[in-house]
């Protein structure tokens, strides 16, 4: 690891780098390290058990209870900068926040498999809550500077609001969870409730949602049981899911609960 910054109160930028890094680069698909939602997985141990990186878990697994094994979790790639030799993970939670320089990190990847159309004229519409953000940050990135379109965000709070480098004619929109006046909105609700507000588009829309398992279903059956997009125009997926580690949400994704669309 070769450095941190604070995006926001609960957002830490992790820049990763180190001699495997021209390895990564050389032996990723370079199909998938050109999308904009490409995610590496990477392993995280009990530092109180003191093991080091790489991770042998075959031999680990003889060794040690499951509830000691290293777990894995998934993170979006913010970008890849190979003048630096470095890649970009935002991460909200106590390990980054507290991570140091020269801290060894395992992951695997990378995955991924959207990227935003060339077609200047087509219009964009993102649904995305904080688990999406470096995805529609990085989409945003790479879209034709003369697009326009809308983009739908759920937040904590206004302090969770970074800053979109995006083109003129695209609109964001925070939806923020905290209320003043009473406990905050369940996660995805508002999201859901701004899409329902929209009007069906005129011209087929490039469609990029991502977020909590249960609002991505709600919006799925908007966006394709409602308005008639078809399932291969929409790039929608479920990031994470109320409730559920990693390990329960990906065995989820094969039980009806898991699936966004049904089999």
């Amino acid at each position: 690891m070769e450095r941190t910054e604070r995006i926001s109160p609960h957002l830490v930028r992790v820049h990763l780098g180190g001699d495997d890094f021209a390895a990564f680069i050389g032996e990723a698909d370079p199909e998938r390290i050109a999308k904009t939602d490409k995610y590496v997985k990477l392993l995280f141990a009990k530092p109180e058990l003191g093991l080091e990186p790489p991770y042998d878990l075959e031999a680990l697994r003889q060794r040690l209870p499951l509830e000691d094994l290293p777990v894995r979790r998934t993170y979006t790639i913010r970008s890849i900068d190979p003048a630096t030799g470095t890649l970009a993970i935002d991460f909200a939670g106590p390990w980054a926040a507290a991570a140091q320089p020269g801290e060894l990190v395992t992951f695997s990847g990378p995955g991924g498999q959207f990227a935003p159309s060339t077609d200047p004229h087509l219009p964009r519409l993102y649904f995305a809550d904080e688990s999406a953000l470096p995805a529609v940050a990085a989409a945003l990135e790479e879209t034709p500077a003369s697009a326009h379109g809308l983009v739908l965000i759920e937040v904590g709070s206004a302090a969770d609001e970074i800053e979109l480098r995006r083109p003129v004619g695209i609109e964001v929109r925070w939806l923020h969870r905290d209320r003043s006046d009473g406990p905050p909105a369940l996660h995805g609700s508002l999201l859901v409730e701004a899409a329902r507000a929209l009007p069906v588009p005129d011209v087929l829309p490039e469609v990029f949602a991502h977020g909590e398992r249960g609002a991505m279903q709600q919006l799925r059956r908007l966006l394709h049981d409602e308005w008639g997009i078809e399932r291969r125009a929409l790039s929608l997926s479920a990031y994470w899911a109320v409730g559920r580690a990693e390990d329960g949400f990906q065995a989820e994704k094969r039980e009806p609960v898991g699936q966004i669309f049904p089999e």
